[in-house]
């Protein structure tokens, strides 16, 4: 018997899975059609969500979840993002379901201090 994630389930399960780096269950989170819009950049499609979580998962650390709000196909996660290249970013993430998988996925925060750690870098 095959059954249907939640949207919190696949929130928590997204994050975990970033965290760890675990990058092939991450990709049978998101569907195919997937669209991201970020404080980053875009992406539209599962193959370009997953290069853009690969890139900033090079200097990713830890992802310290503070609050999870989910109603029905909709979940927004509050967490502290820490790297190695910049102070502990506080980050909104939400994400939309349907059909067991992520659609939709908006992301905000102040990323001036991870551009500039990032810019130090190269």
């Amino acid at each position: 018997m095959t059954t249907t994630r939640t949207a919190r389930e696949l929130a928590e399960t997204y994050f975990t899975a970033w965290e760890a780096g675990d990058f092939e269950t991450l990709r049978g989170l998101l569907a195919e059609d997937v669209d991201f819009v970020g404080a980053l950049g875009t992406a539209s499609g599962a193959e370009e969500a997953l290069a853009g979580l690969k890139g900033l998962g090079q200097v990713l650390e830890k992802i310290d979840v503070k609050v999870r709000v989910a109603e029905g196909d909709e979940v927004i996660t509050w967490f502290e993002l820490h790297t190695s290249v910049a102070p502990p970013a506080p980050t909104v993430n939400w994400m939309h379901a349907e059909g067991g998988k992520v659609t939709r996925i908006r992301v905000t925060f102040d990323p001036r201090a991870l551009l500039a750690g990032l810019e130090s870098q190269r």
